[in-house]
């Protein structure tokens, strides 16, 4: 298991505190770059139901069943395919990493797969990038500033730096 700590990454929780990608003030403003997208993953509850909402569905998304720490049902999630996942707050579990890579293999079908997280979904943005094809996109909420969306091949050295940056466990 990979953790972060408050006091030993500081300049690692502040570079993810920071957009990784473009960051979309309203998430309408994104919709033509998402709908060009060859492989979609999402991260978070929000950008997962405003995607549904607009009836965009993610080859994976990944929900934690919370929105900005409070409860968040989903009325309806378009996925037959749901798998589970442990990832406490602040960590990067094994069960994590090992749930998005099955998540990544089984997509190629052309379905969707919903991977809902027991604890909190924020860092699975990391594995996604470091496992993912590049030609991937990923959206993410950044908190009270909008959509980010961001493309694979642009940041895996940085998402491998920021990692590196965590403690093992």
């Amino acid at each position: 298991m990979l953790r972060l700590d408050a006091e030993l990454n500081k300049d690692i929780i502040a570079e993810l505190k920071k957009p990784l990608g473009k960051l979309y003030p309203d998430f309408e403003d994104a919709i033509d770059e998402i709908k060009s997208s060859e492989f979609l993953i999402s991260v978070g509850d929000a950008t997962f139901a405003n995607l549904t909402k607009y009836e965009l569905y993610p080859n994976i998304g990944i929900i934690d069943n919370l929105i900005q720490r409070k409860n968040h049902a989903h009325e309806f999630i378009h996925a037959d395919n749901i798998l589970k996942a442990d990832n406490p707050a602040g960590c990067i579990t094994d069960d994590l990493w090992e749930t998005i890579g099955h998540a990544l293999e089984l997509s190629n079908s052309g379905e969707c797969y919903v991977i809902e997280v027991a604890g909190e979904e924020d860092l699975a943005v990391l594995p996604c990038i470091l496992m993912a094809n590049p030609e991937t996109t990923i959206l993410y909420g950044q908190p009270n500033e909008g959509l980010v969306l961001l493309n694979v091949s642009d940041l895996k050295d940085k998402a491998q730096m920021l990692i590196d940056g965590f403690i093992k466990e």
